[in-house]
């Protein structure tokens, strides 16, 4: 057998032997990541970044939101950074000390690093109880957050301990589908 039909034989061996494909890799909370809010009619407003370091089993991470992309809103004797459409999207900074770590089976602090109301253009001031919680999870493109309903005035007064989130399931509850303007966050 000369040498090129033995290359040839070996090929063709490789290719009946199934198909070739890279290893998969699965989304790591390292780098940086852009936070993307999903409408409910197809746009995807990039609106910060979230930085992951990690540090064993679990990352610390820190929050950067684009100034640009959200305005200044004033509501309730309190200023918030909102993005305009078919309803107010506003950031409520979670506003105690928090370890601000994450791991792959725990994402609870980023998930309160990310709380938001709502509010129609039209109402006066912040509803505090029109707030949103984002249960993430992570798949093989990056987190993916659900819109969950959540009483923001919980978080008024300083909770026991800073070391354990205070929104659990019990405090969280599912909504409708498309029933807010922003149906789903991503990190990627």
């Amino acid at each position: 057998m000369t040498p090129h039909l033995r290359q040839l034989a070996s090929l063709l061996c490789v290719l009946t032997a199934g198909p070739l494909s890279a290893p998969a890799s699965a989304w790591e909370l390292a780098g940086k990541k852009v936070i993307t809010l999903q409408t409910r009619d197809g746009q995807s407003i990039p609106i910060g970044n979230v930085f992951f370091s990690p540090a064993g089993e679990k990352s610390a991470f820190s929050l950067h939101l684009d100034d640009t992309r959200m305005k200044d809103f004033f509501l309730s004797m309190k200023e918030f950074k909102c993005l305009e459409g078919e309803e107010l999207h506003c950031h409520v900074p979670y506003p105690y000390a928090h370890p601000g770590t994450v791991s792959r089976n725990d994402l609870r602090w980023l998930e309160h690093a990310l709380l938001f109301l709502y509010k129609q253009p039209k109402d006066f001031g912040a509803r505090l109880w029109n707030g949103l919680y984002y249960q993430m999870e992570i798949t093989e493109k990056g987190i993916v957050g659900t819109p969950q309903a959540v009483d923001l005035g919980q978080i008024g007064a300083p909770p026991a301990s800073t070391d354990i989130p205070p929104y659990g399931p019990e405090e969280r509850s599912d909504i409708t589908p498309d029933a807010r303007w922003i149906r789903r966050l991503t990190i990627e």
